[in-house]
């Protein structure tokens, strides 16, 4: 495995993924090393576990300052997990209470901002995001309640980035690759570029981990995550 994800050729698209292998979707190497998938699980559960605890107090200050507005401090949004099943993906509320409302009349009123949400499904300048809310994302600290979700079973803490079933669709034939494993906190489109890649290019990066996994690119991932939340604060 490199020392960084540069050989990690991107392709253009999920149909150019595809066509490397010979058009179907070749099994996980997580799905081939049940050892190694059942030490990857454990660790990641005691890190989990233990962030939780150093991270209490965060909580606490997090429900004070979120909840000034009159809205609930954790927003919880439906996310595919592993074998397709459904969970709620949870994280400290970063947006307005009415953030739905708002993002429909954008939408319908900003053709630039619609063009985004459809290739990127995020806006690099989105309104409904609070103050508190923006620190929290660029330090990537409103991603500290899916330790929960890890702990359920329902997410790893490096994985494909959870995606909502409409955004699943934009995988194709590559959904089968994506539902065998679990989602996770962070992961190699993260570290690599992030909001910089274009849809297609996520995906493909996606399942690139998926099929090539290891310890290994697992513990570089983390030291790449460690490294973008203390000097860079990219948060996507």
């Amino acid at each position: 495995m490199p020392r960084d994800f540069r050989s990690f050729s991107v392709p253009i698209s999920t149909h150019e993924a595809l066509a490397r292998d010979g058009g179907r979707a070749r099994r996980p190497a997580l799905r081939l090393r049940p050892l190694k998938r059942a030490i990857k699980f454990g660790w990641e559960w005691a890190a989990c576990a233990l962030g939780l605890v150093l991270l209490s107090p965060l909580f606490l200050v997090a429900w004070f300052l979120i909840r000034r507005d009159g809205g609930p401090m954790l927003f919880a949004h439906e996310r595919v997990g592993r074998s397709g099943r459904p969970f709620r993906c949870l994280k400290f509320r970063t947006m307005v209470v009415d953030a739905d409302r708002r993002l429909r009349e954008l939408l319908e009123n900003d053709p630039e901002a619609a063009a985004e949400w459809a290739a990127h499904q995020k806006l690099k300048n989105d309104p409904r995001i609070t103050r508190l809310g923006r620190f929290l994302r660029r330090t990537r600290l409103d991603e500290v309640p899916q330790f929960i979700n890890v702990l359920k079973g329902e997410m790893a803490l490096i994985g494909p980035r959870p995606v909502t079933a409409e955004e699943l669709a934009r995988y194709g034939r590559l959904q089968r690759l994506y539902k065998s494993v679990r989602p996770g906190i962070t992961g190699l489109w993260q570290v690599s570029g992030g909001n910089s890649m274009s849809y297609d290019e996520r995906v493909a990066l996606e399942t690139r981990y998926i099929r090539d996994w290891s310890l290994r690119l697992d513990f570089i991932i983390v030291c790449r995550t460690i490294r973008e939340v203390l000097f860079h604060h990219t948060g996507v």
